[in-house]
């Protein structure tokens, strides 16, 4: 029987990739007195390349930035504490979100997150999306000195949701640090397929929101009859 749903959030709850986008035009807009001997164009798509979908720190980003681009008229630690400060504000939410996030409570399943990152601009951008409350536990790697894909990680949030791994779903957009990772702690892992990982062969794929309930169903029903 399926009790809970634990989710990642960068590039499967968060549109990550549009709020990246939404961010850097808008910073070198804000900040163009001291970035806007820069064509736009080449700051923006710069940054999402030194970003790496995340997994690269700002504080590596903005110093590359500031020495590629001969950025001297404000400094790397200001461009980042830019980032920090109004990232929040251009977080963009996937479609059905809310009302998938809605349709799992009204069946009774508890529902938690763990995300890598640092612990408060992770949860400014839970809040800006307006889910907080949706979640009985959210697990940041920076907060519990531990990250995906350590199994241990996993272990926390089915501790704090009181449910086995065999009762728990995992939903994430890589295939290796959620899907893998989850199934490695027990659990069964459902990707929210995204293109620019590449293929991945695992049982349970979703390309909407939408079709998370749906693909619960089944698992819970295969799960029926292997009793």
């Amino acid at each position: 029987m399926i009790k809970a749903v634990i989710f990642d959030l960068d590039g499967t709850l968060l549109d990550r990739d549009a709020s990246v986008q939404k961010f850097i035009a808008g910073q070198y807009d804000r900040l163009n007195k001291w970035v806007g001997h820069i064509p736009k164009g080449k700051y923006t798509a710069r940054f999402i390349e030194l970003d790496s979908r995340g997994y690269v720190w700002k504080d590596i980003v903005y110093q590359q930035l500031a020495d590629e681009f001969t950025i001297t008229a404000i400094t790397w630690e200001s461009l980042l504490q830019d980032y920090v400060d109004q990232f929040k504000n251009c977080c963009i939410p996937f479609p059905n979100l809310i009302s998938m996030l809605k349709g799992l409570k009204n069946k009774s399943i508890k529902l938690g997150i763990i995300t890598n990152g640092k612990g408060k601009f992770q949860m400014d951008n839970i809040n800006a999306l307006g889910i907080k409350t949706y979640f009985e536990t959210i697990i940041v790697s920076e907060w519990e000195g531990v990250k995906k894909p350590d199994p241990l990680i996993f272990k926390k949030a089915l501790e704090q949701l009181n449910v086995s791994p065999d009762e728990s779903i995992y939903v994430g957009d890589h295939p290796e640090n959620d899907v893998s990772a989850a199934q490695k702690a027990g659990m069964k892992g459902i990707w929210k397929k995204d293109s620019q990982w590449g293929s991945f062969e695992t049982d349970f794929i979703i390309d909407d929101l939408a079709d998370l309930p749906f693909m619960i169903e089944r698992i819970r029903n295969e799960c029926g009859k292997s009793l």
